[in-house]
């Protein structure tokens, strides 16, 4: 994605996640970089240095892109020309250091006689946003999560529960290019899909939203031709396999508050807000088509 590997830290994240928390628990109080520094026991200018190395940005103007206001502006925006949204995600290739994902589709029921042949194999690896799971089978990426607080064995647990593959192995050797692709260096990425027929469209929808660009959960609903059913797009939002590579970070409330997110509402904050920051990276569907 365009991101320097050597140049960043792995404890960056956890210092932008605290920084995210406390910003949240005391906004829309006035809280200025320099009193976040203070609050994270650093100085200014250790503070600075850390959010040019993670987002590329000041710390000033880091916390504009994690205000309700913000979040509102990019909804609205977003809403008001929904169609023009989707063509966008859309788009022909453009920069060298984008991630294109690739994906194949099947339903649970097409998928049941597959199971019995299947062998998974996961990794875990550095990320921008801390420790990142990733599994593969021999068509792609099934899987993507990150590290929840109370372990890794949790995140495990609920990543492979909807699978009843013949086995699963932990073998980062193989998932290891995947993760470089995805978080570094850009390229293509074959992507699986497994679920509902509600679920499929629901995720292929979210690979149409670009970059920078927000859809709350009854936008989503209208945009698949099912206004109404916010509740069950939120259903399937939440259920999303392949955080990151398939977007539902990119899927709000209407009223621009951030919640929802299954590896932490803080996580999902920094990843829009990474995404803001970066600008000219990003991730778009380089096809959809059903698994033969």
């Amino acid at each position: 994605m365009g991101m320097e590997q050597e140049n960043k830290k792995p404890e960056d994240f956890a210092i932008i996640e605290k920084a995210i928390m406390s910003f949240v628990d005391r906004y829309p109080g006035q809280l200025s970089p320099n009193d976040l520094a203070e609050w994270l026991g650093m100085n200014s200018f250790a503070l600075q240095e850390i959010c040019n190395r993670w987002a590329g940005v000041s710390p000033n103007k880091f916390v504009q892109y994690l205000t309700l206001a913000h979040a509102k502006e990019c909804l609205a925006e977003t809403e008001d020309g929904m169609a023009n949204v989707y063509d966008a995600g859309l788009s022909e290739r453009g920069r060298s250091h984008d991630l294109f994902v690739s994906v194949q589709t099947k339903t649970l029921g097409e998928w049941k006689q597959a199971d019995q042949n299947l062998f998974i194999r996961y990794g875990w690896h550095s990320s921008p946003f801390g420790d990142c799971l990733i599994a593969v089978t021999d068509r792609g990426v099934c899987g993507l999560a990150f590290a929840l607080a109370h372990g890794r064995s949790a995140t495990q647990e609920i990543l492979f529960r909807p699978w009843n593959a013949r086995c699963i192995i932990e073998n980062p050797k193989v998932t290891s290019p995947f993760a470089k692709c995805i978080f570094y260096d850009g390229g293509e990425v074959p992507v699986v899909l497994r679920g509902t027929r509600f679920q499929l469209q629901v995720w292929q929808a979210l690979l149409r939203i670009p970059p920078k660009k927000l859809v709350s959960y009854g936008g989503l609903a209208t945009a698949i031709g099912k206004p109404g059913s916010a509740r069950a797009v939120a259903g399937a939002v939440a259920r999303n396999p392949v955080s990151w590579l398939v977007p539902c970070h990119r899927v709000i409330h209407q009223t621009g508050s951030i919640s929802g997110y299954r590896w932490g509402p803080s996580r999902k904050r920094a990843i829009l807000a990474w995404e803001a920051c970066k600008g000219g990276a990003s991730i778009r569907a380089a096809g959809v088509h059903p698994m033969r």
